[in-house]
């Protein structure tokens, strides 16, 4: 009987020995998480964004945050956007952590009061992506003075759209009284194609796989692009407000570099790569969207490197608002409006 007891109590020593064990691996691991978690915190001051995307594209964050550059901090989405300018006054409300827009209406939010900072380059123009006023190909209209009593149908107004075919208008002559009687239609890009082919408007602004898919249906013709205006350029930033930026600068540097690489990997990745990507992302994040429009995806259209914002993408507008009486003349300073401070390329382009 003893030797039976003994057996016992050895057993049960044995036992105890390795339950001891298991018990301090999963104390050391969830100790290890824990400091994980909490270096992780200690890193970024936050890791959650709320932004709102896109039906059926996919933005540059979201790509960073697929690829991994972007981890430990993830995206939040909250919805999507309606315009580039609705976009950034979400993101000086503080519903949304941070928005994009075009140059022009970023500085126009800027000049009226909007503590916002642009910090990278997201969308532009370029010989394969770019923004087309198209019309019909039996339409009378030839050039900008046939525009004059015609209907522009765009996404929205004060952004840039309405910038670009301003511009053209007044490179060709036209008055500040004629320009006014051309007359500007909000039509959501998805419905733009087809109010020009029923005649409800008398020219259509089209850009990236939207364009391409009604070019290819034909029956259009380019009237003039942006493109044809300004050559290749970076026309819109991504932005924060100026308050998120200080209290959260550990955030926004990784944000901007995750994001600068993500542009830079579509740059350098077959096309036909990057559209497998995005159809994946699209098809994962559940949002009941087709991918049909990805499938035109030609290049990212933007200038420099990463995103790097250069003066000239914002003098540009900055003066025309200056010239138009829209500004005053000095009301905005460019210090005001970006900051390559997080670009992880800004070293290599200061020195071009």
């Amino acid at each position: 009987m003893e030797g039976k007891e003994l057996k016992i109590l050895k057993s049960w020593r044995a036992t105890g020995i390795v339950l001891i064990a298991v018990l301090s691996v999963v104390l050391s691991v969830g100790c290890q998480e824990e400091k994980t978690v909490a270096e992780s915190e200690g890193e970024y001051e936050t890791l959650s964004l709320k932004y709102e995307g896109s039906v059926g594209t996919v933005t540059y964050p979201e790509l960073a945050q697929d690829l991994g550059y972007l981890d430990p901090i993830k995206l939040e989405w909250i919805g999507n956007t309606t315009s580039g300018p609705s976009s950034i006054q979400n993101a000086a409300t503080g519903e949304t952590d941070f928005g994009g827009a075009f140059n022009g209406a970023i500085a126009k939010l800027i000049a009226s009061g909007a503590p916002i900072k642009s910090v990278i380059g997201y969308y532009g123009s370029d010989k394969d992506t770019f923004s087309g006023y198209y019309v019909l190909n039996g339409s009378p209209i030839k050039n900008a003075r046939d525009l004059i009593g015609k209907k522009v149908g765009m996404n929205t107004m004060g952004a840039h759209s309405e910038f670009i075919l301003k511009e053209y208008l007044k490179q060709n002559g036209l008055t500040n009284e004629e320009i006014k009687q051309v007359t500007l239609v909000v039509v959501p890009p998805v419905n733009t194609e087809q109010s020009l082919r029923q005649k409800q408007i008398d020219v259509a602004v089209l850009s990236g796989m939207l364009r391409d898919r009604a070019l290819e249906k034909g029956g259009i013709r380019k009237l003039f692009s942006d493109y044809d205006l300004f050559g290749s350029f970076t026309a819109g930033s991504l932005v924060f407000k100026e308050a998120f930026i200080k209290e959260n600068p550990n955030t926004v540097n990784k944000f901007v570099d995750a994001t600068a690489k993500a542009i830079e990997w579509t740059r350098t990745t077959p096309r036909e790569e990057v559209i497998a990507r995005f159809e994946s992302i699209i098809e994962k994040r559940g949002r009941k969207e087709d991918t049909e429009t990805i499938q035109y995806w030609k290049s990212p259209g933007i200038a420099e490197k990463g995103g790097f914002i250069q003066e000239p993408e914002f003098q540009v507008w900055v003066d025309w608002l200056e010239k138009s009486g829209e500004f005053k003349e000095g009301q905005v300073k460019l210090d005001d409006l970006y900051t390559n401070e997080f670009n992880p390329y800004k070293d290599e382009l200061k020195r071009k």
